[in-house]
């Protein structure tokens, strides 16, 4: 019964990132990338989930994530790439970090 509490406190921690979580230009990032503030979330990833293990302070899964580049901070090839492609982006902030990952349309 201990771990109750710990498991409904991490679902409320990813249902509030969840509701802040919201689409963005790359327009709208270029501050936080000049401040050295974006990390990018593979698409593979779950954006929330990472947003999260950040927010908790997961060293084991952020720095495996940061390891295997699945996550990774915005360098400036990145970013060129992104103002060039100007894709459809989500975002979450984890203060200090934005998260950022690409989001590709599904067919339906």
């Amino acid at each position: 019964m201990t771990e109750q509490p710990s498991t409904l406190s991490s679902n409320t921690l990813y249902a509030k990132l969840l509701e802040e979580t919201a689409p963005i230009t790359w327009q709208e990032l270029q501050p936080f990338f000049a401040r050295g503030a974006l990390l990018m979330v593979e698409g593979t990833q779950d954006l929330i989930a990472v947003a999260q293990a950040v927010a908790e302070n997961d060293q084991d899964k952020v720095s495996g994530w940061l390891a295997s580049g699945q996550l990774k901070k915005i360098d400036d090839d990145c970013a060129a790439d992104l103002l060039a492609r100007d894709p459809a982006l989500w975002a979450v902030v984890v203060a200090p970090w934005v998260l950022v990952q690409e989001r590709v349309e599904q067919a339906a």
